[in-house]
């Protein structure tokens, strides 16, 4: 059921006698308004769904920007980030048929309508821009977008502007007036807070990477056979994560365990790691330990309990005789059977004190060779097409 509001004037006559004269109808409903006020509403609902539902920030962002091209029925919206350094603005977010152009495209800080609203930190409407002296044809000129009207508005965030979000073109030609106004300018603040948050993430994990580097680095310090073991180990397990097509989520966890996965090795004497031949069986038990040791000391780290079940069981065979579980097959978690091919890649294709590397295509052959037995075959299949596929070093 739809529900109108409707407003009446009385006249100096009704007020008096208290009541309405027989000629006096109620105004119309003012039906515009409520339409006006169930669109704003009706667009931040949607955006509240996403805020809860989608947990990757850059995703939101987009997503807000095409609920908002939607609902103010545009045929094209953009959202344009402030590099403060070079004083450029670029395309974070671009809707409408000219996306993947402009998200190449870089343009002065003071260049433009997006420009001018950046600087002035106002929001604008301009229904013809031909008219309009701040507006700057050339982005129209290589997307081949023709730019008939624009509504932009400043994304402020602490009282700074990061950049623009803009809607152009009615779907039906009309203009934007101030009730879109009125709708986009919430919007806006939304869009300014996403952001801000992405960054400030994006702060802490490379913070958390740094750190998790140094630890890696201090690991591979102890035996100078080892150094970089667990950089190149990362980058071979991140290429089985991606012919996998894992989530950008599971890739996190990949990263951080593949860096890890020697962390417990702090903990095994310098003596035995950097022995010049075989181990006893004595000192392969105390090296078999590392898995084990390296969990426990990232168990009570919030962020990384996914990470730890990836170290706990990197030296896990596929036919069930590795350690320290005995996991068989699908039991060992998809990560840890990437990053024991990876491992075990790095250490044959290393050189060790005991001795020399083997080339590559020798390694990949006991990569097939052992499949199915210490190997998973999909996390093998997984690595040799990701390592195909990797870029020569320049």
């Amino acid at each position: 059921m739809k529900h109108y509001v409707i407003e009446t004037k009385e006249t100096e006559s009704q007020v008096r006698h208290g009541g309405f004269d027989s000629e006096v109808e109620p105004s119309v409903v003012h039906v515009k308004e409520v339409a006006k006020n169930n669109k704003w509403l009706g667009l931040l609902y949607k955006i509240s769904q996403r805020v809860s539902s989608v947990s990757d920030v850059s995703k939101l962002v987009e997503q807000i920007t095409q609920i908002t091209q939607d609902s103010l029925k545009a045929s094209a919206s953009s959202i344009l980030l402030l590099d403060a350094e070079m004083q450029e603005l670029f395309f974070e977010v671009a809707k409408g048929q000219a996306k993947k152009v402009l998200k190449q495209m870089r343009i002065g800080a003071n260049s433009g309508i997006a420009g001018w609203v950046a600087t002035h930190s106002k929001p604008l409407i301009v229904n013809d821009v031909a008219k309009d002296q701040r507006f700057n044809s050339a982005i129209d000129n290589s997307t081949g977008f023709v730019t008939r009207s624009i509504m932009c508005v400043p994304l402020v965030i602490h009282r700074k502007t990061i950049g623009v979000i803009q809607v152009l073109n009615k779907l039906d030609g009309g203009d934007f007036n101030e009730q879109d106004l009125e709708i986009l300018v919430p919007v806006a603040s939304t869009a300014a807070m996403a952001i801000e948050n992405a960054r400030l993430q994006e702060s802490v994990v490379n913070g958390y990477k740094n750190t998790v580097r140094a630890l890696a680095g201090a690991v591979d310090a102890k035996d100078t056979y080892t150094r970089g073991h667990s950089e190149r180990v990362m980058e071979y397990t991140l290429l089985g994560g991606i012919s996998l097509a894992l989530s950008t989520k599971e890739m996190d966890v990949l990263e951080y365990a593949a860096i890890l996965h020697d962390i417990g090795k702090i903990g095994i004497a310098d003596t035995i790691l950097s022995k010049p031949g075989p181990l006893t069986p004595e000192e392969e038990l105390v090296i078999r330990q590392h898995p084990s040791i390296g969990a426990k000391i990232i168990e009570d780290i919030p962020f990384l309990q996914e990470t730890r079940k990836l170290i706990l069981h990197h030296h896990e065979k596929y036919d069930g005789t590795g350690y320290p579980d005995g996991l068989k097959g699908d039991e060992i978690p998809i990560g840890a059977r990437l990053l024991a091919v990876a491992d075990t890649f790095d250490t044959m294709t290393t050189d060790r004190a005991y001795r020399a590397a083997q080339s590559i295509d020798s390694a990949m052959d006991e990569l097939h060779r052992y499949s199915g037995t210490q190997f998973c075959p999909v996390a093998v299949k997984a690595f040799v097409s990701g390592f195909s596929m990797k870029p020569e070093p320049l």
